[in-house]
């Protein structure tokens, strides 16, 4: 049987360092593939001998060559397609975001189709969908439609239809999974990395004001890491994207927890409310997926303000 290759594509990013700690940890084989070399978050969450097992492959994902070259040199058999760039950067240079998120999603699944890899796993977001305003209350379902308010969001609805395309015209299976508020060791940028900031503040006994307020989904890096892997690894039929889950709280009540670790913490927050519905409805991941991943939001605050501890 052939050795499964994990290709990692955003790498160097948050979810792809825990992506790739737990690849590590299960003993697969893993190609990081990045424009950056910058390893920092991958210090943060792994030893030098762990990331010595890591194949590391600096490149452009708007290069359609240097992509299919390194399908080809590694022989990947499993992609987990988490490189975009994020909305602030997006906002500014609108063509270079359209050039990474867009065209380069579409160099991904075009090499995958020339070399013969069947199934993808990649990141799309809750941002496809617009303002509270527009939905009903309650959860909104996986196929409710798509009104971004962002060019970031746009990108990703493109990239939901590339998938679907793909299924269409060549058979090539994928599974999108759509994160809301990712925290955790690692999430230094971003416009919700905020939460995060805040519990690393804390244990460096700093003042910190997160820049916004209101009730959302909180997700550990490490489990959203471990549900693109079971993705990447779970092919299936069609082109599907489903949101990601967890209980709704408030950035108030991430305070309170982060207080109940470290009471002293002079944690504050703004009054802005985030252009996004609160919560967003899993059923449809459940149903179509043998795990879920799902950390209680008390424990993980706890795992990360205690892994920032060891970091000092």
């Amino acid at each position: 049987m052939t050795q499964k290759t994990f290709l990692v594509t955003g790498a160097m990013g948050c979810i792809g360092a825990w992506v790739l700690k737990h690849l590590m940890a299960q003993g697969e084989r893993a190609v990081a593939f990045d424009l950056s070399a910058d390893r920092h978050r991958l210090d943060w969450v792994m030893t030098p001998d762990e990331q010595a097992a890591i194949n590391f492959a600096q490149g452009d994902l708007t290069d359609a060559r240097q992509v299919k070259d390194v399908f080809k040199t590694y022989e990947v058999t499993h992609v987990v397609h988490l490189a975009a760039l994020q909305v602030p950067l997006c906002r500014a240079n609108p063509v270079l975001g359209s050039q990474v998120n867009v065209t380069g999603t579409v160099n991904l699944f075009e090499a995958a189709r020339e070399i013969g890899v069947r199934h993808l796993a990649y990141a799309s977001s809750i941002a496809v969908y617009g303002s509270a305003s527009e939905y009903s209350k309650g959860p909104i379902p996986h196929d409710a439609p798509h009104k971004p308010q962002t060019l970031y969001g746009v990108y990703k609805v493109a990239n939901e239809g590339t998938a679907r395309i793909y299924w269409q015209d060549y058979g090539i299976s994928s599974l999108g999974l759509r994160p809301y508020t990712v925290y955790g060791v690692g999430r230094d940028q971003g416009m919700t990395s905020d939460a995060t900031k805040a519990m690393w503040a804390a244990i460096k006994e700093e003042p910190f004001e997160i820049g916004f307020s209101g009730v959302m989904q909180f997700q550990l890096a490490s489990d959203v890491a471990l549900q693109f892997i079971l993705a990447a690894d779970q092919a299936v039929d069609g082109a599907h994207v489903f949101n990601l889950g967890t209980p709704p709280a408030s950035v108030d009540n991430v305070i309170e927890l982060i207080r109940k670790i470290k009471p002293e913490a002079q944690i504050t927050r703004k009054e802005t409310r985030l252009p996004f519905p609160e919560s967003f409805d899993d059923s449809s991941l459940r149903a179509h997926t043998r795990q879920v991943y799902e950390t209680p939001l008390a424990d993980g605050i706890q795992m990360t303000m205690e892994h920032f501890a060891r970091l000092g």
